[in-house]
């Protein structure tokens, strides 16, 4: 055997072929023994004789076959023998094809993928809590690891070179239209509203000196400051009413004319040639603006010092969210069919895809190794794996051999 550096399980390998070599020699030399014991005797000594016989034959044969997949039986140089260390760029090459064709198909892929439940199988490893907590407990880590790593210059060297010209050139204007759209015909901007007149009525009402200073000076000359405080009053009275009733009722004409504005406005701004270009101005300017990158850049830095202390405390909500958040997500993929097939289907989609875009290129590691060792080195490596079952051969071949031996001895007889 070549000399190569052999692993735990090679040396297994090669210890169960040294083991399966004896026991195949044994048999032919158990052969020759008898073979020469019964030589020239009659009876049913014959019989043996002719077994024994026909059983060296068939031994050495198939140790001849055997012997000459590997290497030039005893030296010799016979033709088409040592076949492996002569050929095998050429076995490589057909090893590749013959994995191409048979195992790295888009159709045998997509078959296996379908009978493997993926989905199903990762629901039930995800609804486990330790595997939860463990895949959460390692993303924490990464996070844990490579954030800190983003230092400010980074982040605003990339909002800088990338997000923020990137923003430049893309039109924002329809994308900011249909996303108001939306929020005006899904009412989401209400909760704002109540918020906005909540929030409009309390200052009002705790700041009525502010009104008399705003109202106080467009009073006539002639007027009296009591008469002033009388206006202002009611007025501060009149507006607390207006807002009130604003606040209280989700139908006030207030509430619908607001709707109307920005329904509108959501529609110039994706149709409306003018507006669309007033908001792509106003987006410019903003971008151009020189604290636009330092301001974004703080706020990343206050959110990475936030998931930081986030992700770092075992207990802390975040992690505990994260872990019923995937604990879910198994539960639901084993639950929730038309969930689990839209899974599988993408996992296939994306299986076959790799398969057909980089199949080639994985199974070009085989012939790449192969065609990198020598050819002892290649015929080394290959008989210590399929070595021992080949000795079968050479141990059937001994046993076969000697039946058909005796047959043949025995048909001679009778005829």
């Amino acid at each position: 055997m070549a000399t190569m550096t052999l692993s735990g399980p090679d040396l297994v390998r090669r210890r169960g072929l040294r083991q399966m070599r004896l026991v195949a020699l044994s048999l032919l030399v158990l052969a020759a023994i008898v073979y020469l014991v019964t030589l020239h005797r009659e009876g049913a000594w014959g019989y043996v004789n002719a077994a024994s016989e026909a059983a060296m034959v068939g031994a050495l044969a198939d140790w001849f076959a055997v012997t000459a997949l590997f290497r030039h039986p005893l030296g010799l140089p016979i033709p088409h023998t040592a076949i492996v260390p002569t050929r095998k760029d050429s076995l490589a090459e057909s090893l590749e094809q013959f994995v191409t064709e048979n195992f790295l198909s888009e159709q045998v892929v997509a078959e296996k993928m379908a009978s493997a439940e993926v989905s199903r199988r990762a629901g039930e490893w995800l609804a486990d809590s330790n595997h939860a907590e463990r895949i959460v407990a390692e993303g924490a880590r990464t996070v844990g690891v490579v954030l800190p790593k983003l230092g400010d210059s980074d982040v605003t060297a990339f909002v800088r070179g990338s997000l923020l010209p990137r923003f430049a050139e893309e039109p924002l204007s329809p994308i900011a239209g249909h996303f108001l759209e939306s929020v005006v015909d899904d009412g989401a901007h209400h909760a704002l509203l109540d918020l906005v007149f909540d929030e409009a009525y309390d200052w009002l009402r705790d700041n009525r000196d502010v009104l008399a200073e705003v109202v106080g000076p467009r009073a006539p000359r002639w007027s009296p400051r009591w008469v002033d405080s009388l206006v202002v009053d009611r007025i501060h009275r009149e507006a607390l009413t207006w807002l009130a009733g604003v606040r209280d009722d989700q139908n006030h004409p207030a509430r619908q004319a607001v709707d109307r504005l920005l329904g509108k406005f959501a529609a110039d701004l994706q149709r409306d040639p003018e507006m669309m270009e007033r908001f792509e101005a106003f987006k410019r300017r903003m971008l151009d603006h020189p604290d636009l990158a330092p301001s974004l850049t703080a706020v990343w830095d206050a959110v990475r010092t936030a998931l930081i202390g986030a992700i770092t405390d075992p207990t802390s909500p975040l992690q505990t969210r994260a872990v019923q958040a995937i604990k879910d997500l198994g539960t639901r993929l084993q639950t929730d069919d038309p969930l689990r097939a839209k899974v599988d289907a993408r996992a296939t989609e994306a299986v076959a895809y790799v398969v057909r875009t980089y199949g080639s290129e994985i199974v070009s590691v085989i012939s790449d190794t192969i065609e990198r060792w020598d050819g002892r080195e290649a015929s080394a490596r290959i008989e210590l794996h399929v070595g021992r079952d080949l000795q079968f051969i050479r141990i059937n071949g001994t046993v076969v051999g000697a039946l058909v031996g005796l047959i043949i001895h025995t048909a001679s007889q009778w005829l």
